[in-house]
């Protein structure tokens, strides 16, 4: 500041404030986000390789076709090192997200359902069994105006969207969104019972790999050999998930690492 005589400007403060883990959700968030787009992107291409080939630029720049193991376990690993580097005990954030990725994913599948965007099952002409109480659509669906222009095409349809598969097929994802808000509400009802750190996701790990193994046998997937079996990519990531939240779930139990105040810097 000049007025003609020169002022000595006062002495800079070093303030030292807390900022608490919840402060860093949106950090979080955002990073999760970023990298769970990449993820779901990028295994989707390696699942599909062929169509990859054929259009390299269309199907990296493309919004749709993303695979849930993919997003999981990029941005897994990026809110990992970040909440590690701030001084965050992981396993707690690892808890706190649980029922929210298993809520997410039902969310996400809602979308699938309504948009028909190729999540859907095999072929299904079986009649309705006594046993299956839901309706009928839920059995057989035939995807109407789905946004992959897929099947046949619709009588007296002008739009844009209209095709609808013909068999109809299973609808996969309103299955994923019911076994998912499944899995919400147990681990929902566990938070405040289970005093052992890392044991909540690790339960997740096992519901939700032991969810999408037994779904992919009737999804339309590309299918790969493994000790004799014929299995989807999310199928052989399924099984590593399971043992891997098998042996967090034994090893953090039996270590009894009681919740404690988290880490702050």
């Amino acid at each position: 500041y000049w007025d003609g005589q020169r002022k000595k400007l006062p002495k800079p403060k070093v303030v030292a404030r807390t900022i608490m883990p919840s402060n860093r959700i949106g950090d979080i968030t955002i990073i999760a986000a970023i990298f769970g787009m990449i993820g779901g992107r990028l295994f989707s291409i390696l699942e599909n390789l062929d169509t990859f080939w054929r259009d390299p630029i269309g199907q990296i720049t493309s919004g749709s076709g993303l695979t849930v193991y993919g997003g999981l376990i990029l941005a897994f690993t990026a809110v990992y090192i970040y909440v590690k580097r701030h001084g965050i005990r992981p396993l707690h954030v690892m808890d706190v997200f649980a029922p929210a990725l298993s809520l997410g994913y039902a969310v996400g599948r809602i979308g699938c359902q309504l948009s028909g965007d190729g999540d859907w099952g095999v072929v299904n002409q079986a009649a309705k069994p006594s046993w299956f109480i839901l309706p009928d659509w839920m059995w057989a669906y035939e995807y109407p105006r789905n946004v992959l222009n897929e099947g046949v095409v619709m009588a007296d349809c002008v739009d844009k969207y209209c095709h609808q598969l013909s068999p109809p097929v299973f609808p996969t994802p309103m299955y994923e969104i019911i076994a998912c808000l499944l899995i919400f509400a147990i681990l929902w009802s566990l938070r405040k019972k289970i005093k052992r750190a890392g044991v909540l996701f690790f339960l997740y790990a096992i519901l939700i790999s032991i969810e999408r193994f037994f779904i992919e046998f009737i999804r339309v997937n590309p299918r790969y050999e493994f000790l004799g079996a014929q299995l989807s990519q999310a199928q052989l990531i399924s099984i590593a998930l399971f043992i891997g939240g098998l042996i967090g779930l034994v090893y953090w139990w039996k270590k009894n690492d009681r919740l404690d105040v988290m880490s702050t810097t």
